[in-house]
């Protein structure tokens, strides 16, 4: 048995596992007619008005349409399961420490920058966990951090910090014109990409070149590229963007999830862009209402 199936099985009984991994670098993409680029200028107090685009090709220049709208505050149903919340657990906060360390190592050996967090099934916690990735390695790790909702037929991210969903990703994919995108500044590291309004079939925006430059551009702006997307065992949404991350982190609800839909979840988004697998709502022996995260090492898959 593989170690991954080792880390999978343990997924499936409800047992920690532990872990690094790998990562690639993307195509250059083609330069659009009027640049298509995600600006790192976008700042709660920014007051400048919108300018006219730049040549094409050029992208020094490029700012927000608008002020994005602050962030503000978690809603009540998820504030005690958020890592910067002050009477979370401090167990609870050290995983994600740890796996945050492990991620930061992966980048210097692997230089792995955009991730995808995804899931097999709806409900098993992805949405929380790459926001309280995003938060660590923004808040302890001091790096800069673009969060992502690409989960464009039913976004979320903007529920969970509580900010306005009037424009974002899906819209900016769906524009026959060029547009820029409006970010919303949550920290001074931490920024994010709503989805913008709900698409039942964002397939076409998913796939396509504009969709590669947002990755390269963020990618090249921000130290880290977080992607939260749609269940991957249910839609084909986390597997078309597979390609343009360097990894994909897996949420599995230990002792939940069927472990054939974990093999097909894996086998959607290619073993080799497993970057690890995070048991979600495993008991550590204080309390079963807090999520216990773990992390695999696969580094020595060529060696299986």
């Amino acid at each position: 048995m593989s170690r991954i199936d080792e880390a999978l099985k343990r997924a499936q009984a409800g047992q920690p596992a532990s872990g690094p991994a790998a990562g690639g670098s993307l195509p250059a993409p083609e330069i659009f007619q009027d640049s298509w680029a995600v600006s790192d200028e976008a700042k709660p107090a920014a007051t400048s008005a919108s300018r006219r685009l730049p040549p094409a090709g050029d992208t020094s220049a490029l700012v927000t349409p608008a002020p994005p709208p602050a962030f503000a505050s978690f809603p009540p149903a998820v504030v005690e399961k958020i890592v910067t919340t002050p009477t979370v657990r401090p167990a609870f906060v050290e995983q994600y420490r740890k796996l945050a360390g492990t991620l930061h190592h992966a980048q210097i050996e692997r230089s792995t920058k955009v991730v995808m967090v995804t899931s097999a099934l709806a409900g098993e916690g992805k949405t929380l966990t790459a926001t309280n990735l995003a938060l660590t390695i923004s808040n302890s790790y001091q790096r800069s951090v673009l969060l992502i909702d690409a989960d464009l037929r039913r976004p979320t991210l903007h529920d969970v910090f509580q900010v306005p969903n009037v424009t974002g990703l899906g819209d900016g994919l769906r524009s026959e014109a060029e547009q820029r995108l409006s970010l919303v500044q949550v920290s001074p590291k931490l920024t994010l990409l709503t989805a913008g309004r709900p698409d039942p079939d964002p397939i076409s925006g998913l796939t396509s070149e504009r969709m590669q430059r947002v990755i390269e551009e963020a990618a090249a702006r921000f130290d880290w590229v977080i992607v939260d997307t749609p269940p991957v065992g249910l839609l084909p949404d986390a597997n078309l963007l597979a390609r343009m991350v360097d990894s994909v982190l897996l949420v599995v609800r230990a002792g939940s999830t069927p472990y054939p839909l974990i093999q097909r979840a894996v086998a959607a988004v290619g073993r080799e862009r497993i970057l690890g697998v995070v048991l979600n709502r495993v008991e550590d022996g204080i309390s079963s209402s807090y999520h216990y995260y773990s992390y695999y090492d696969h580094y020595g898959r060529k060696s299986e």
